[in-house]
C-alpha cells in the first residue's frame, strides 16, 4: 500500500495493521521470520484442528486455509526509539518524514505483538533520551497511542546521550534486544554515532531507519528560495542552482561517512525516502537481519 494513502487513512491504528498484514501474508509458514524470536507462525489446516484458529482475514486474500499457532511469550525486548526533533517535521508531496516513521514503527509494534515481545518506547527530543512506554501490560496500545500524539519540535543534540533514569536497558537472563531507531539520522556533531556505539552490543541488535526525502537528497532546485532549519527556525535565502553541487557533494560525503562509520557488529543501517512503501522497507530490513 503506498505511503499517502496510509497517510490519508489519518488513523495510525488502521495504517499500521494494514502493513503488518501485508508483511505477514509474504512471511507467513516460515520459522523465525518475523522481528523477535519466536515467531507466531501459520500451517495449512489439518484435519482435527480447532476451525476457530483458521485465519478468516487470510484466508480472504488467500483463498487458503490457515492456521495460527499459539505462541508463548517471547524472551526479546524491542525498544522503539523515534526521533522528535524539528527536522521530523520536513514533508515532501504531502508525507512528513513524522508520520512516516510514526507508521513503521506501529507497524513493526503490531509485528511485535503477535509474537508476543515485550516492547518499549522512547524518544529523542531536545536533548534528551526520554521513555514514553515502558515495558509491561498494554505496552502495545500504549506505543500506539504515543506515537498518534508525538509532536516534532526543537534540537536534539547531546555530547553524551543516554539512556532515562529508571529506562536504563537492564538484560534479563537469556533475554535478547532490539533496539529500533526511526530518524532523519542528520546529526550536529556524533550524538547518533555515540548513542548507536553505546547501545549496540551480542545482545541487543541495532536497527536504523534513516529516512529521508528524494528532494534532500537531490536538491533539484532552480531560482530563489528560502530555506528554514526546522530545529532552530533559522532561516536564508539563498540561490538554489548556485550551491546545489556543494549541497550534493556534502550530502553524499556525509552518507558515505555514516555508512562506513556504521560497519560495526550488531547494527544494520536501512536507508529510505520518502516515497518508499513501507511494507517493503520493513521486508528488506528483516531480510538483513538473516544475512
Amino acid at each position: 500500500m503506498l505511503t499517502t494513502e496510509l497517510i490519508k487513512l489519518n488513523n495510525l491504528q488502521i495504517a499500521g495493521k494494514l502493513v503488518s498484514e501485508e508483511l505477514m501474508l509474504g512471511i507467513h509458514g516460515s520459522k523465525r521470520s518475523g522481528i523477535g524470536i519466536e515467531f507466531e507462525q501459520y500451517r495449512h489446516y489439518e484435519p482435527g484442528d480447532d476451525p476457530k484458529r483458521i485465519d478468516w482475514k487470510l484466508y480472504a486474500r488467500t483463498q487458503k486455509h490457515l492456521v495460527r499457532e499459539s505462541a508463548t511469550e517471547s524472551n526479546f525486548h524491542i525498544r522503539f526509539v523515534l526521533d522528535l526533533s524539528g527536522s521530523m517535521n520536513y514533508e515532501e508531496k504531502g508525507v512528513s518524514r513524522l508520520n512516516y516513521c510514526k507508521i513503521l514503527l506501529a507497524s513493526l509494534a503490531y509485528l511485535g505483538y503477535r509474537q508476543s515481545d515485550q516492547m518499549s518506547l522512547y524518544c529523542l527530543q531536545n536533548g534528551d533520551l526520554e521513555i514514553l512506554v515502558p515495558a509491561g501490560k498494554q505496552s502495545f496500545q500504549r506505543i500506539l497511542y504515543e506515537l498518534e500524539k508525538a509532536e516534532a519540535k526543537g534540537v536534539w543534540q547531546n555530547e553524551n546521550p543516554k539512556f532515562p533514569a529508571g529506562g536504563e536497558p537492564q538484560f534479563q537472563q537469556k533475554q535478547k534486544e532490539l533496539f529500533v531507531l526511526a530518524s532523519d539520522f542528520l546529526q550536529v556533531g556524533d550524538e547518533w554515532l555515540k548513542l548507536i556505539q553505546s547501545v549496540a552490543n551480542p545482545r541487543r541488535e541495532v536497527l536504523i531507519f534513516q529516512v529521508l526525502g528524494e528532494e534532500e537528497l537531490s536538491f533539484n532546485l532552480n531560482g530563489f528560495y528560502r530555506f528554514k532549519d526546522l530545529e532552530t527556525g533559522r532561516e536564508i535565502e539563498l540561490e538554489a542552482l548556485a550551491i546545489r553541487e556543494e549541497v550534493r557533494q556534502k550530502a553524499q560525503s556525509y552518507l558515505a561517512n555514516l555508512d562506513e562509520a556504521l560497519r560495526i557488529p550488531h547494527v544494520h543501517l536501512i536507508r529510505t525516502t520518502l516515497h518508499e512503501p513501507i511494507a517493503q522497507v520493513i521486508s528488506e530490513a528483516l531480510r538483513m537481519r538473516k544475512i
